[in-house]
């Protein structure tokens, strides 16, 4: 049986947790059914980072932590979902590192379907597995993530995080679809995966 992550999990270095999360399982229950999907995409955000949302940029090149009604979560206690809405009709979802006060966060960026495919394809109003899943903005459409989850605890029904087999074949990379700090080793997928967002 799958085990949840405890506390300290997500107080280890954020990039750490992002490396660590490929593997884990991602399961949301709904009316209808269960749905679980194997996480094999994610990206760090860190408290120092240009592209974190919890951050602001000084004149200066230097940095300042900045809490705001959308970014609120990510400073908040760690295990916990970070959910925001960008590009006007997609919602992110994100998993709240480091201690509270410290805006750190990796974002889901893929997952491997395992179960719920029909529900997932009626989520997503297509019949491709390959498409339910393989980017951040559709892995939240398929398992209806949304705001009302902004804030939820990881531990607990209807969005839940369980521990997996680790992957032991990496990549790390860029992070992509950001404009800030783009040069950063921050991306972290498995290799050879159909639901990798992009190789």
């Amino acid at each position: 049986m799958n085990h949840p992550f405890d506390d300290a999990f997500f107080l280890q270095p954020t990039v750490e947790v992002a490396r660590a999360l490929l593997g884990a399982l991602l399961v949301r229950t709904l009316p209808e059914g269960r749905l679980v999907g194997r996480i094999v995409e994610t990206e760090a955000y860190l408290h120092d980072d240009p592209a974190c949302h919890g951050v602001r940029e000084l004149p200066d090149g230097g940095t300042i932590h900045k809490q705001t009604a959308r970014n609120t979560a990510m400073f908040g206690a760690p295990g916990h979902a970070y959910v925001y809405f960008t590009y006007g009709n997609h919602f992110m979802f994100n998993v709240v590192t480091g201690p509270v006060g410290l805006p750190e966060a990796v974002l889901i960026r893929a997952l491997e379907p395992l179960e719920g495919l029909e529900i997932m394809a009626r989520n997503r109003r297509l019949d491709d597995p390959r498409q339910f899943t393989n980017g951040p903005g559709k892995l939240a459409q398929a398992f209806i993530i949304n705001k009302t989850l902004d804030g939820h605890d990881l531990t607990q029904p209807p969005l839940q995080l369980f521990q997996g087999e680790p992957v032991t074949e990496v990549v790390t990379t860029t992070r992509i679809g950001i404009s800030r700090a783009m040069e950063c080793p921050y991306r972290f997928y498995e290799k050879g995966n159909a639901w990798v967002s992009r190789k």
